[in-house]
């Protein structure tokens, strides 16, 4: 059989997505038809960069969602007839590698959409535990002031002031896990969560103790039973685990990217405490927690929608460095970021396997940066 030509190619490309466009259709849709009636996520629809943007990332996220359906081979796999094929080649099975084989005769295109599912593992999720921390500290810095604020803000500086990359590589490096310190910082930035929302639950139903303590118990319950099994993997239930690449990985994207959101949060605080309906609330006697929670928080919530976006961005940025480093995940991982260091050496004689994840990274950080763009404009409206 001969190989397949480009039309054919992208053709087969199409119909080997199908569930990401069966996905992207159900999301669409709805959202078109109703986009009047759901807010600042209804008017991305009115922007077409902001329509751009969001298809870029629910894309990769559904790739990642489906990605054993859109598979074409195990991204593991090696075919040693394939060593460094051109896109297109026919397999001695019969099967078509779409984009060309790797260096070990492995399936480019499986490997791109696998690798999609590992950045959406680690970027998203690390994110969320960031602005939890930075949330949490960031409110009481910015509202009381005082020497709180001052030694929270040396602190966030503190880490700020190295460079990114090379805390990044000491904290992953074999000698650092040695010493146990990123179980350590696991073991104190996953508490963040749980503090976050049992003291916003607590603040919201301190006047109806049967809410409260309904709501605390919960919390703590499931808290703390993820805390166990991510940070010491220590969850009897088998539940909640982490690698332990896995977990050095995350938990260095948590520590690099909280104190920037402690420094937006605290400034958007310092700027909202001096508004009218935070010295009503205080007139009405609410408590501290409860202005900065329910109160200041909301009012928020704007530029840290679009923060978030952003962040996921450069974290995802920030692994892909990682993994070209080879101070990410598994050597084996199909992560884009290890991927585009394997294909790089043979750059000259076979650029596939280095060009598709780059393309894939390139797409996803291009659809993030859409996105926050098109939710700043679409904020500034309110």
């Amino acid at each position: 059989m001969e190989d397949l030509g480009w039309p054919a190619i992208l053709l087969r490309l199409v119909q080997q997505f199908w569930p990401v466009w069966l996905a992207l259709a159900v999301v669409f849709v709805p959202s078109l038809h109703y986009r009047r009636r759901t807010g600042l996520y209804g008017r991305l629809f009115d922007n077409p960069l902001g329509m751009v943007g969001f298809g870029l990332v629910m894309f990769w996220v559904f790739t990642a969602l489906f990605a054993d359906l859109v598979l074409a081979f195990d991204p593991l796999g090696q075919i040693a007839q394939m060593k460094n094929k051109v896109p297109g080649s026919i397999t001695p099975g019969g099967g078509v590698y779409l984009l060309g084989g790797d260096h070990l005769g492995r399936d480019v295109f499986s490997r791109m959409v696998m690798g999609a599912r590992r950045v959406l593992e680690i970027a998203p999720a690390a994110t969320v535990f960031a602005f939890m921390v930075g949330v949490t500290l960031g409110l009481p810095a910015g509202y009381r002031g005082g020497r709180l604020d001052a030694g929270l803000s040396f602190i966030a500086n503190l880490v700020l002031a190295f460079p990114v990359i090379l805390l990044f590589y000491l904290l992953v490096t074999p000698e650092i896990r040695s010493t146990g310190l990123p179980v350590a910082l696991a073991a104190v930035l996953f508490l963040f969560p749980v503090v976050f929302f049992t003291v916003l639950w607590n603040s919201r139903f301190f006047t109806h103790p049967a809410k409260r303590n309904l709501y605390v118990g919960v919390t703590l319950l499931l808290g703390l039973w993820a805390w166990s099994g991510l940070a010491f993997n220590a969850d009897p239930l088998g539940v909640w685990s982490m690698e332990p690449n896995m977990l050095n990985v995350f938990v260095s994207v948590v520590f690099v990217n909280a104190p920037t959101v402690f420094r937006i949060v605290r400034g958007i605080v310092m700027d909202i405490k001096t508004r009218d309906y935070v010295a009503a609330a205080q007139t009405r006697g609410e408590g501290p927690w409860y202005i900065m929670l329910w109160e200041i928080l909301p009012n928020a919530r704007g530029p840290l929608i679009v923060d978030f976006c952003l962040r996921i961005g450069y974290t995802t940025i920030l692994l892909g460095t990682l993994g070209f480093f080879g101070l990410g995940v598994s050597p084996e991982s199909p992560d884009w970021g290890s991927t585009i260091n394997a294909g790089r050496r043979l750059l000259t004689i076979a650029p596939h396997p280095a060009i598709v994840p780059a393309l894939a990274l390139l797409s996803l950080v291009l659809g993030l940066n859409l996105l926050a763009d098109a939710l700043r404009e679409e904020s500034l409206k309110d």
